[in-house]
Order: structure tokens, then sequence, then C-alpha cells
């Protein structure tokens, strides 16, 4: 019968989500179609492809090798679908667009309205996770784009400079450091730090500073949210580091205190696009879009 598309989309599926069951939701098929192809990809190339654990399917080592080799495939055949697709007119058609939270939160949803306005025919889908997410979204074909805290780690990636952006180290008013509004670098070791898991753009960019000034300091609570962090606090748990993006509300309302230090905390947003994806119309027009709303 000989390797199929669908086989290598379901099997991508399957190695995602672990499950029959969840793929098969994802796919909107049933779960004996989904074990079906399965078994018959399995067949095809000529041994089993996952362990049975359970209900739960686990890549064994021929799996993990054609897992990159199946999605590279799925990625070629969508970009080919996607150049003959192409409109001639306004953008049209849905772009699946990851970005890191900072970004989708207290960038995106202004852009993505002003974009929307101005391309009608245009979707925008947003997904949020931390750089880490988004990076693997991209590279693995969930994604059409990525944006991004920092630089991108993966060489199948292109980033492209966005736009620049501050982190500031925070405190809440009854905190010792709100009086002076300055932490020396005596300080900043011994503080209690409240900051974002491991993964995320921001914390990246934190802890490469903190290395340039001390040799080691306390995370005091790691919280995978911006809000949290912020409410932590304000309530006095302890002092964070953010983008100013995303407090420079509570900054100008006095709810929390910016500190002055020593750390060098500048970074640049990044663009990201997988080296092989085709650069649809609608693709290329949201990118020049970005680059111009900065």
């Amino acid at each position: 019968m000989g390797l199929t598309l669908r086989q290598l989309e379901i099997f991508e599926k399957v190695a995602m989500t672990e499950h029959v069951t969840k793929a098969s939701e994802k796919l909107f098929l049933s779960q004996s179609a989904v074990s079906m192809a399965i078994s018959e990809l399995e067949q095809e190339t000529g041994g089993p492809l996952f362990e049975r654990r359970g209900r739960r399917l686990i890549l064994n080592e021929r799996g993990r090798k054609l897992l990159p080799q199946a999605r590279d495939i799925l990625r070629r055949v969508n970009s080919v679908i996607e150049m003959m697709k192409e409109s001639v007119e306004d953008p049209v058609g849905m772009l699946k667009v990851g970005a890191s939270t900072t970004i989708a939160n207290y960038l995106l949803p202004a852009l993505i309205g002003k974009f929307s306005k101005l391309y009608p025919r245009a979707e925008i889908h947003l997904y949020v996770g931390n750089t880490q997410q988004i990076e693997q979204g991209v590279e693995n074909g969930d994604r059409d784009l990525g944006l991004i805290e920092g630089p991108s780690h993966l060489s199948t990636l292109d980033c492209i400079p966005w736009r620049e952006d501050e982190l500031v180290v925070i405190a809440g008013r009854d905190h010792p450091w709100a009086e002076t509004a300055k932490a020396t670098v005596q300080m900043l070791a011994p503080a209690y730090w409240v900051i974002r898991e491991k993964g995320s753009g921001t914390r990246e960019i934190f802890e490469a500073a903190m290395a340039q000034k001390v040799k080691s300091f306390k995370i005091g609570l790691e919280l995978g949210h911006t809000e949290a962090i912020k409410k932590a606090v304000e309530a006095g748990l302890g002092v964070s580091c953010l983008s100013r993006l995303a407090v420079q509300r509570e900054l100008d309302y006095n709810w929390l205190v910016e500190i002055t230090t020593p750390l060098d905390l500048q970074r640049s947003l990044s663009i990201l696009v997988h080296h092989d994806k085709y650069r649809t119309k609608l693709l290329r027009s949201f990118i020049d879009f970005l680059r111009a709303n900065i």
C-alpha cells in the first residue's frame, strides 16, 4: 500500500500526545481509525514504532528516528499547499502565531486587532507559552511564526530582530528596598527572588545579568505566570525582575516600586520562522506589519 501523508500526520499526533484517545480528538477521527493507521504504518516500516505502557504509547528508538523526518515531510507538504493557495489579492487565510507570555499579554492584542482591521479576511490564532515552548512549536511546524523574548537557540529557525525591551527589578511598597528604590550588588544575592519558570526568556535574561554580578543568588519562589509574580511581590513575598511592559501600570499607580540596580537588563524581542517554511503573502504581510509597528 505504501506510506501515506495521513499515516504520518496521525503518527506525529500520537507521538506528541502519547495517547490514541487524545490524538483522535485533535484529528477529529475515531480511536479505531487512529489505531488502524498506526498499525498500518508499523507494517509498512517493518516493525513497531511505539512501546505500549498501559494506555500510553511511547516512541521507541525506531519511532524517535522517524518522528523528525515525518515532521519535515508534513511541513514541506503544507508549504506546497500554502504556495498553491496563495492569493493575488489581500492576505487571506489563517496564521498560527505563538508568543511568549509578555509579548502575548502586553503587545499582541492591540497589534492583532489593528492587523485584522487592515486585512479582514486574515485570521490570526494566538498561542501563548514560554520562549522554549514557542521555539519548539515553530520548529515542529505547529506554529507558523513565533515571537520570543531574547535570542533563539534552535539552528533550524530564522531569528528576525523585532524591537527592544527592558527588564526592571521590582519590590512591594513595604519592602526594605522601596525606601531608597536602590539595591547594590551586595544586596542582590541574599534577596528572596520571585521569578519565572525555566524556559522563560525573562528568566534567561535575568539569570545572565545576575551571573555577571554575583556568584549565586536565592530563588525563593518560581511561578509560571507574570500576573502571579506581580501579586506575590505586591504582597511582600519578595522581589522580582519583569519586563517594563508588564509592570508599567503597577509602577504608575505606585502599587510596585522600581528598584535601580547595577544589572544590565536590556533585551531584544525576536520573530521566529522556520528555515524551510514557505512564506505566504499572509505570513510576509504579518511580519512586515510587526516590524513597522515597534
